[in-house]
């Protein structure tokens, strides 16, 4: 029934897409609202053509008396999408807005700006990312169409987050060529685009959206894929999403929401060391005790050898950084300084300890990790993370260690939800293995249950 009912829903919004293409031609992307804080937004399209673009915004769907008309104009340079970021408006607002280009008038979207931040105010939003739109050898989709962008525009939230991975630039599908180039980046959020549901997510509510590591490549990092990809990511991330200029501190920002909520979206690819893949030799669970490593020997026999002592130096090298110094201490000052009740990390990549594969999250940066999250129990009250990234779900204490004694827990939990669209984390365990069905097995043994046994 529930099958049902959801299939149902997504032909609806399938159906209003193509009347909201049928009657706005030109504008074929849609709209996008972003950035929204109690007095501004971002609010984003791709004109039908180079030249000026008008922008009307008003607290009516019927535009009576829209706030003084902004312009902006489309180039070639952006691929003819256009930003404008609108100021003044009234907290707690609903408004609506559209673009013209000559005959061409947008699809009209929606936003509602941040209560003030004294106000009491009940939030409600939605998060996910991980999103692959590339198609498959057959030309259709490789893996959905976006289903779960659909069903959070039905939500009818207050403001949502696309977090990370929001294109592949080097999609899993098999022989899919990697988009390395502004123009293939650009390709790749068009695809995406073209998907009903990801546009009616972002006409329906204002969207925070926020890089992760296939915005530029599988894993990135300046330090080993150099700068030529980052600026390429960040160029056309810009141009296909309502987003500030990245400052000093990346892609970092905060959002106030009323009394309760604030955000803090960290940049973790922008200023993270090396990883520490290389010298562990990609071990998949360097970090692991060695009786747990034993226990699993039979699904990988590899986890018999012992880890090699500059493999675990290189991963608690204190010298090490995921967020940089700087914005470190912006964040760990602004999240100490909150009033909000609630203070939520848009997290890129987990820190809840797992030990499989740790390089690329958290427990690949020992060091900071330990040095934040006692920061942060020390310091923060009723602090949250909320990741993508792992493709699976995860809701769990970040604890400082978990086996080989008694687990010390911090208080703090996360919640890891997605992917939208590419393989599961089983999927990739099996890949990574070569033995169908030993991620399903894995997450028997040792995800699901609790310590001492396993990481649930």
């Amino acid at each position: 029934m529930r099958r049902a009912v959801i299939s149902a829903a997504l032909a609806v919004l399938a159906l209003a897409a193509i009347s909201a293409d049928a009657a706005s031609p030109g504008f074929r992307y849609g709209v996008a609202a972003g950035e929204v804080t109690s007095t501004s937004a971002i609010l984003w399209t791709r004109a039908p053509s180079a030249g000026g673009v008008n922008l009307e915004v008003s607290p009516s769907r019927l535009f009576p008396a829209p706030l003084p008309l902004r312009g902006a104009r489309a180039t070639t340079a952006n691929d003819l999408t256009v930003s404008i970021r609108v100021q003044g408006l009234r907290p707690a607002t609903l408004y609506y807005y559209r673009f013209s280009q000559l005959q061409s008038v947008s699809a009209v979207g929606t936003f509602e700006t941040a209560p003030a931040p004294g106000a009491a105010a009940n939030v409600r939003f939605a998060i996910s990312g991980d999103a692959d739109a590339t198609p498959g050898p057959n030309g259709k989709p490789g893996f959905n169409d976006y289903g779960v962008y659909a069903r959070i525009a039905q939500e009818r939230n207050d403001f949502n987050i696309n977090l990370g991975d929001t294109i592949y630039s080097d999609s899993e599908m098999a022989d899919a060529p990697v988009a390395r180039t502004v123009p293939q980046k650009w390709a790749k959020y068009k695809l995406g685009l073209a998907f009903g549901a990801l546009p009616a997510l972002r006409q329906s509510a204002s969207l925070y959206s926020h890089w992760d590591d296939h915005e530029f490549i599988n894993d990135f990092s300046r330090a080993e894929h150099g700068a030529a990809i980052y600026a390429a990511g960040v160029k056309a991330f810009r141009d296909y999403a309502p987003v500030a200029k990245p400052s000093a501190n990346g892609l970092y920002r905060t959002f106030r929401w009323g009394k309760h909520l604030e955000l803090f979206f960290l940049d973790e690819r922008s200023f993270r060391s090396a990883k520490a893949t290389t010298v562990c030799a990609g071990d998949l669970a360097p970090t692991a005790p060695q009786a747990v490593r034993d226990a699993f020997s039979s699904l990988a026999p590899t986890l018999k050898n012992p880890v090699p002592p500059a493999c675990l130096a290189a991963i608690d090298d204190p010298a090490r950084t995921m967020l940089g110094t700087r914005q470190y201490a912006a964040f760990t000052k602004a999240i100490k300084a909150s009033k909000a009740t609630w203070k939520v990390i848009v997290n890129e990549v987990p820190i809840q300890q797992f030990y499989a594969l740790p390089y690329d999250r958290w427990e690949g940066y020992a060091a900071e990790r330990e040095r934040l999250l006692r920061f942060l129990q020390a310091n923060v009250r009723n602090v949250v993370f909320l990741t993508t990234d792992t493709h699976a779900n995860f809701v769990n204490e970040v604890r400082y260690s978990t086996l080989g004694g008694p687990p010390e827990g911090s208080g703090i939990w996360e919640v890891v939800t997605g992917p939208v669209a590419t393989n599961t984390f089983a999927k990739e365990i099996d890949g990574f293995l070569g033995t169908p069905g030993a991620g399903t097995a894995i997450g028997a043994l040792f995800f699901k249950p609790p310590p001492p046994n396993g990481m649930g």
